[in-house]
């Protein structure tokens, strides 16, 4: 009878066997070295400095400016008893879910589609005049949409050469405005990775499926995103990401305005640092806003992650 107990010769050995493997991986490691030291230095550091910023009453003005002061929580006290903060949260979830959850990514997926079942002069033209407005530097696309939301802009023209008298939709509808705006110029970038994720579908597969008698819509919802799931959870985190600090655009088209009917926290968090120049009070804000994109993230990665069988 053959015993398959490990002799004590054998742990040396093991022990030999295991401080090999974890020196080959820590030279595999090496090469990512400078990599980590820079994002540690450009992206962690900053972040680092901003959240101990936000328990500081560091300002633009007065003895603050040069000497800031360690408050604690008091920034963030103060930033939750402020009557502006709800809204701005709503507001913020609103433009992102909006502009980029559905938004973006149903009318880039929908473009996308389109550009492969149409022909090669479609998919030139579409592809084109949409690339263009993400293209555009984001001031140049603001002032576009600005000039085309405005009461006297090219939207209203448009609906007076068939009888409506359209409204200022700036002052009337300032949040449905931005959310179009955003739109209008973010879509590409979805339109782009759902293009590329469509081409890794396999062409036979949905052909099956049609040949069974499977319909267009069931053939997209059962098989074609079930196989790009990867694809649409990294899109959907980096819409989101995008959209979470879009400031150009609604500061040029609105303003946070009428009022705060647009104010964003991205808006507010300006307006509290350079309007009011209390610095450690916008960081906190900011501080929010970064970790409002973190649970977006978060929960992008365990709901939208792909099964492993």
């Amino acid at each position: 009878m053959t015993s398959s107990a490990t002799t004590p010769a054998d742990h040396p050995l093991r022990a030999r066997r295991t401080r090999v493997l974890r020196a080959r991986k820590v030279a595999r490691s090496l090469p990512l070295l400078p990599s980590i030291v820079l994002i540690a230095i450009f992206l962690l550091g900053p972040i680092i400095s901003s959240f101990y910023g936000s328990f500081t009453n560091s300002a633009l003005t007065g003895a603050a400016a040069q000497n800031p002061s360690f408050v604690g929580f008091d920034n963030y006290v103060n930033l939750f008893k402020s009557p502006g903060f709800p809204g701005a949260v709503i507001l913020t979830i609103v433009f992102i879910f909006g502009s980029a959850v559905i938004g973006q990514n149903v009318v880039g997926m929908l473009l996308a589609a389109l550009m492969r079942s149409g022909g090669s002069v479609v998919s030139a033209i579409v592809g084109t005049a949409v690339v263009a407005a993400w293209v555009l530097p984001e001031i140049v696309s603001a002032f576009a949409a600005y000039a085309f939301f405005s009461e006297q802009g090219t939207l209203n023209n448009l609906l007076s050469l068939v009888g409506i008298d359209g409204p200022n939709w700036l002052f009337t509808f300032p949040m449905l405005s931005v959310i179009l705006a955003n739109i209008w110029r973010g879509t590409a970038f979805s339109m782009l990775v759902y293009s590329a994720a469509l081409q890794d579908v396999p062409p036979e597969i949905t052909e099956a499926a049609e040949m069974d008698g499977a319909s267009g819509a069931k053939r997209f919802f059962l098989i074609t995103v079930p196989m790009i799931r990867g694809s649409i959870s990294t899109n959907l985190m980096l819409t989101t990401l995008q959209t979470l600090s879009v400031f150009t655009l609604i500061f040029v088209m609105t303003a946070g305005g009428p009022g705060t009917a647009s104010t964003t926290l991205p808006l507010l968090a300006y307006q509290e640092a350079f309007k009011f120049s209390q610095l450690g009070y916008g960081t906190a804000i900011a501080t929010i806003l970064l970790l409002v994109g973190a649970v977006f993230s978060f929960i992008y990665i365990r709901a939208l992650k792909p099964e492993v069988d």
